[in-house]
Parts: C-alpha cells; sequence; structure tokens
C-alpha cells in the first residue's frame, strides 16, 4: 500500500461540487465541515474541477460555472494526476486524501471498495454519511494533538 491517507483530506466529486452550489443541504453541511476548519484541505485537480465547470454550465449557467471554478481554485489545494484517469479518484489517491464525496453508486459499492482497498484506505460516502460521521473535534485530536478549538473559518465567507 502506498502512504498513509490524511484524514485530513477531502475530495469531492464533481457532482458534488456542482450540488453543494446549486442544491444545498446535506451537501452544503458536508462540504462546510471542510470550509470551517483551516486544517482541514479539500483537494482538486484541473480535470475534477473542468468537469464540476462542464456540470453547472448544463444545469444553470456559464457564468456561474466560471465563478464557481474561480472560487474552487482559490479555496483548494491542487493536486496533479495522470490524464483519463477518474477526476475524483485520481485526486484522492495523487493527494492522499483519506475521504471522498460522491453520489455515484458505482464508486460508493463494495465491489470498488474491494479493488481499491490493496492500493490505497480511502472512505468514499456520500456527503449526506459525511456531514453525520465526520468528527472534528476527535480527528484534530489525533492530528494537532491538543484540545478542539472549535471551527475558525466561516463556511459561508
Amino acid at each position: 500500500m502506498a502512504e498513509r491517507p490524511n484524514p485530513a483530506r477531502v475530495v469531492a466529486d464533481a457532482d458534488v461540487l456542482a450540488a453543494d452550489l446549486l442544491v444545498g443541504g446535506e451537501t452544503r453541511a458536508a462540504l462546510d465541515h471542510v470550509r470551517a476548519h483551516s486544517w482541514v484541505e479539500l483537494l482538486t485537480s484541473d480535470p475534477l474541477l473542468e468537469r464540476t465547470e462542464t456540470l453547472v454550465a448544463r444545469l444553470a449557467d456559464a457564468d456561474l460555472a466560471a465563478a464557481h471554478r474561480a472560487r474552487l481554485e482559490t479555496d483548494s489545494r491542487r493536486v496533479d494526476h495522470p490524464e483519463g484517469d477518474h477526476p475524483a479518484l485520481a485526486t484522492a489517491y495523487r493527494g492522499r486524501a483519506a475521504h471522498l464525496l460522491s453520489f455515484d453508486d458505482r464508486l460508493r459499492s463494495a465491489a470498488t471498495g474491494a479493488a481499491l482497498q490493496p492500493r490505497v484506505a480511502l472512505s468514499i460516502r456520500s456527503p449526506d454519511a459525511f456531514a453525520r460521521l465526520f468528527d472534528p473535534e476527535s480527528l484534530y485530536e489525533a492530528l494537532e494533538g491538543g484540545p478542539y478549538p472549535g471551527p475558525d473559518r466561516d463556511p459561508r465567507a
């Protein structure tokens, strides 16, 4: 197995990034966990951003899609991966993320989990499951070695 993943690194698939912008709800709650903590990183890649922009443009409009991409470029840590790989999965693998949020049932299937297990320890969940299970207090204490100070950023800023 490659290097251990970082439990404070999260990748959101294009469908999740689009739903965060256009729908809100549990998807926004999941990504607000990431945005509310400076020590938790959202990872993206050019192919993932391109897929997200295309999806938002198709569902809404091109100006909103471009603005959303620009914001994601600013608010995420960029990862490079080989062309042709699944954008979210490759971003998670190359970025050593521990969490991948997706609505894609194929990615969240037991078969995919079994195929990935020898290569990477990656939790692939729906955004609502991540929002329910993410425990910033215990994660902070494990990673930073001190008491959890609470969120340190406004997720809506």
